[in-house]
């Protein structure tokens, strides 16, 4: 597949898995697992509260993101919003993504979190 804006981005985090750095929420268990074609970026996730969720975004050339994301929680609510996340590459090579996210509409809420790449995902060199 190849993208009609081809432009050239920092990291490749097509095929990397991610989740939340464990904080006691009940969300480590969630995977999310992302796609990239150029600076097009899409992923879906599940666990955690998730029943099912996806969002499709942007790969800044510094390797931030920018998304949109849709989601429906365990107890049937279907939340809406968007999301920045800068990254981090940790020494082993990993990526923590710091994330900074508002919800909207009935559920509207805004906060900042962390996910990690888990590790033995599939590999991708850093452009």
């Amino acid at each position: 597949m190849s993208s009609p804006h081809p432009e050239t981005v920092s990291i490749n985090y097509h095929g990397r898995q991610f989740r939340p750095i464990a904080d006691g929420s009940g969300e480590h268990s969630r995977v999310a697992t992302y796609y990239q074609d150029g600076d097009l970026l899409w992923g879906e996730f599940t666990g955690g509260h998730a029943r099912r969720g996806t969002l499709t975004g942007r790969c800044q050339p510094d390797g931030s993101i920018d998304f949109a994301y849709c989601m429906v929680l365990d107890d049937g609510r279907i939340v809406v919003g968007e999301c920045h996340s800068t990254p981090e590459i940790l020494p082993d090579g990993r990526i923590v993504l710091h994330e900074t996210w508002r919800r909207h509409g009935v559920h509207a809420a805004s906060g900042v979190s962390q996910i990690e790449e888990i590790a033995g995902s599939p590999p991708n060199a850093h452009t």
